[in-house]
């Protein structure tokens, strides 16, 4: 049995790679969910025009790895206290959200948050939106997978997430 999760933290482009790259989790599709438009396009994503926020859908086992343990890997790829945009990437449509499905995910997802807010971690309050799950439409075939087919390109996106990450997660354990 596997299940899904949908977080937006960001450029998806970004965002693939830790999760792609970890066990239990069979499949990251990088796309657009929260807006008002049927099949957006990345240009009128970026645009502004339909109200999505880029986003990935994680594919995942959870005999292999939880839910828990998916929210504690998302925390640790995005700045929760940027309500508008993570790292080099403005706007509403790169904002950080948890897309919940049901009352066991928020609950795990707000539980969470309120972990980190008290932590001492940030010293900004801990922003990243909890919202119910709208349908996910996947990007186009050349967003897909991103880091393995543009390297160099990969590299210049994720530099300020990277330093970031290093900073503030640094003395986090590995999720598995």
């Amino acid at each position: 049995m596997v299940k899904t999760a949908i977080f937006a933290g960001g450029c998806f482009w970004c965002m693939v790679r830790p999760f792609d790259e970890t066990p239990g989790i069979k499949q990251v599709i990088s796309g657009y969910t929260g807006g008002h438009t049927v099949n957006p396009t990345y240009e009128q994503v970026r645009a502004h025009l339909t109200g999505h926020t880029e986003a990935i859908k994680i594919v995942y086992d959870p005999s292999i790895i939880s839910y828990s343990d998916l929210i504690a890997l998302y925390w640790q790829q995005t700045d929760p206290t940027d309500a508008m945009g993570q790292f080099q990437d403005r706007g509403d449509n790169y904002r950080p959200v948890i897309f919940v499905a049901d009352n066991y995910e928020r609950k795990i997802a707000e539980n969470s948050r309120q972990a980190l807010a008290t932590s001492g971690r940030f010293d900004q309050p801990i922003v990243t939106k909890i919202e119910a799950v709208q349908p996910f439409y996947p990007a186009e075939p050349e967003h897909q997978e991103f880091y393995k087919h543009h390297p160099e390109r990969y590299q210049e996106e994720i530099a300020k997430r990277k330093k970031f990450t290093k900073n503030n997660w640094r003395q986090v354990e590995s999720v598995n």
